[in-house]
């Protein structure tokens, strides 16, 4: 089994830093790459078609989308399933103006603006007074260029409705959220695992939308346990 590990949107492999070291005493761990491409469906191609045998897919926000759409193409390649602060549900029509706001700032103010007006409601009250988190998020942001910020917001745009596919992951799967979470709330992630066949719930009690580094110990502990089980 390989573990592979998908950044959510503007995010690198800094997001699971915490995560990777534990992990790798699993099973091989590979960060997904997810630049360059312009769909949901690209970006799991490439993670497909780059290995080989059992994957144990982990996805955070954008990256959980991701690995729906491994579980629709691959299904058979699945061991394990797990969406961190994710949703199944299509796009809707009030996302577009936000998303492509950001994207003109990233495009006019730079990737530094971007972090400045997006990244306050994804954490939990409390961690938004945290200046060594916010700053080390804001480097890796910056990290995105605008032109692959826009690529995966046109990714996200497009991205279908898979509302209808957890019901047909055999494998276990884990929906795991922070109890602060406005982006991906915790009943978006409830109805993922209660529709599932081997679903299951967790909820990071004071976290929000950036899980892996808001609560790192809960996550690692809660993935370690669930990838080894």
């Amino acid at each position: 089994m390989q573990i592979i590990l998908i950044p959510g949107l503007m995010n690198d492999g800094w997001v699971w830093r915490h995560q990777i070291g534990a992990l790798s005493r699993i099973a091989s761990v590979t960060v997904a790459r997810t630049d360059g491409c312009g769909t949901l469906q690209e970006m799991a191609e490439r993670i497909v078609s780059g290995t080989v045998g059992p994957l144990a897919v982990v996805g955070h926000s954008m990256g959980g989308r991701v690995a729906l759409e491994v579980a629709a193409l691959a299904p058979d390649r699945l061991a394990k399933l797990v969406l961190l602060d994710s949703g199944a549900h299509g796009p809707s029509e009030k996302e577009r103006p936000g998303r492509m706001k950001l994207v003109e700032t990233a495009r006019s103010e730079g990737m530094a603006a971007v972090a400045r007006d997006w990244l306050p409601p994804m954490l939990a009250a409390a961690n938004r007074r945290n200046s060594g988190l916010i700053h080390g998020i804001t480097e890796m942001l910056e990290r995105c260029s605008p032109e692959t910020f826009a690529l995966q917001q046109q990714a996200l745009l497009t991205r279908p409705d898979r509302s209808a596919l957890p019901p047909d992951i055999p494998c276990p799967l884990l929906a795991m959220t922070g109890s602060e979470d406005e982006w991906a709330p915790v009943a978006q992630h409830e109805a993922i695992a209660n529709a599932a066949p081997n679903g299951r719930l967790a909820v990071i009690e004071g976290a929000g939308h950036m899980l892996p580094v808001e609560a790192p110990e809960a996550v690692t502990r809660l993935l370690s346990e669930f990838l080894a089980g």
